[in-house]
């Protein structure tokens, strides 16, 4: 049952560059979960990181309010000095909050003090990503801490993940959320023929060229031997100025295509519906969306072996942990049509079980709520306290 319009509960929406999605994993789950609950009847207040000239301006967007805080750079400082402004400005009201990230975990202890309802979404273990250095490792790992123990509730976004945060904070106050994302069941094939490709001759490999992505090893094992179908890889390749990015170009054979960054959602979409499958190398880290999109479109997937992957993909993937091992899965994936078949229903099966945003997002709202109950019974405590004391 929706909630009624004339007594809307409100949640502040924190830690994202804001809506429409057009960044990141983050921002597409802001857009989703905040969709979700204006339709069930929530005010929904995102903040947006913007490069307006106005400091602070509101507006809307499909049932979603704004608040618009203009902090051009979009760095690491930029980034903190935004999730400040948004902070200190939902500190003037009592709404529940539901942060995105614990990357500036020690100003939502704010909240904390205030008592303000506070959520967090913990993302993934990111301050042991070694592209970070140990200055902001140290920085992350400090956030991660102050945002276990001072927020109201944690949202773990896979079951690895979870046990983690058991190591930081009570059981009680942790839930597992995964990502969700939108079931693709057709595109046009003209959208990937004008990137050089044709429908279902191609894999799809998208992720950041970074080490721990395995993209090195994903290469050469495509380009170990002649497949008669191409890889298209996405991402921004800087041979010139990044030693890895160089070996992964220097490693590919002629049968690799690399597209470039793309971030319009509707092409992604399009190269994965009709793609024979997805290459997913990342180590690290929870519930990975690019990993979730490519379930949702039917790809079958080939991806590094570990427990993150596995829990996701399910029987929708081969798995690897080296890159002779991959060049036998891509071998096993093209040479097996029955199988490939069986694995693109296995990936829509696990996808329709527990991603779809409507799951999703319904995990949201309980918790929100469950947050809001509890404020509401500890208003009452206290406030029998009171006549009791009088």
């Amino acid at each position: 049952m929706s909630i009624p319009l004339n007594d809307r509960a409100t949640v502040r929406i924190l830690g994202t560059h804001g809506v429409p999605a057009a960044y990141g994993g983050f921002e597409t789950a802001a857009e989703n979960v905040g969709r979700y609950l204006v339709g069930r009847g929530w005010r929904v207040i995102v903040y947006c990181q913007t490069a307006h000239q106005q400091a602070i301006y509101e507006d809307g967007w499909n049932g979603i309010e704004r608040v618009n805080i203009s902090v051009p750079n979009m760095g690491c400082t930029g980034t903190a000095k935004f999730d400040w402004l948004s902070i200190r400005h939902a500190l003037k009201y009592s709404d529940v909050c539901l942060t995105f990230g614990y990357n500036t975990g020690v100003f939502n202890t704010l909240l904390r003090l205030r008592g303000i309802p506070s959520i967090v979404n913990m993302d993934g273990i990111e301050w042991s990503r070694k592209r970070w250095g140990i200055f902001w490792q140290t920085v992350l790992y400090i956030n991660e801490r102050l945002a276990a123990w001072f927020a109201n509730e944690l949202i773990a976004d896979h079951p690895e993940l979870n046990t983690y945060l058991r190591t930081r904070a009570p059981e009680r106050k942790i839930t597992t959320i995964t990502y969700g994302a939108h079931r693709v069941d057709e595109a046009p094939t003209a959208t990937v023929r004008a990137l050089g490709l044709e429908p279902k001759k191609y894999l799809t490999l998208v992720a950041r060229p970074l080490p721990e992505n395995s993209i090195l090893e994903l290469v050469q094992a495509f380009s170990a031997k002649t497949r008669g179908v191409t890889l298209a890889v996405l991402g921004d390749y800087n041979g010139a100025a990044d030693s890895y990015h160089r070996a992964v170009l220097e490693a590919a054979s002629e049968e690799v295509e690399f597209l470039g960054a793309i971030y319009d959602p509707h092409v992604v979409q399009a190269l994965r519906y009709h793609s024979l499958g997805y290459l997913h190398g990342h180590t690290v880290g929870g519930t990975n969306p690019s990993l979730v999109e490519a379930l949702a479109a039917g790809n079958p997937v080939i991806a590094h072996g570990n427990k993150y992957n596995t829990w996701v993909a399910g029987d929708a993937g081969l798995y690897f942990n080296s890159s002779a091992e991959a060049e036998k899965c891509i071998d096993e994936l093209l040479n097996n049509a029955d199988l490939a078949t069986a694995m693109g229903r296995a990936a829509l099966a696990r996808f329709e079980s527990e991603f779809t945003w409507d799951h999703v997002a319904a995990q949201y709202e309980a918790l929100l709520l469950r947050s809001l109950r509890t404020r509401e019974s500890r208003a009452r405590f206290r406030g029998s306290e009171f006549q009791w004391s009088t």
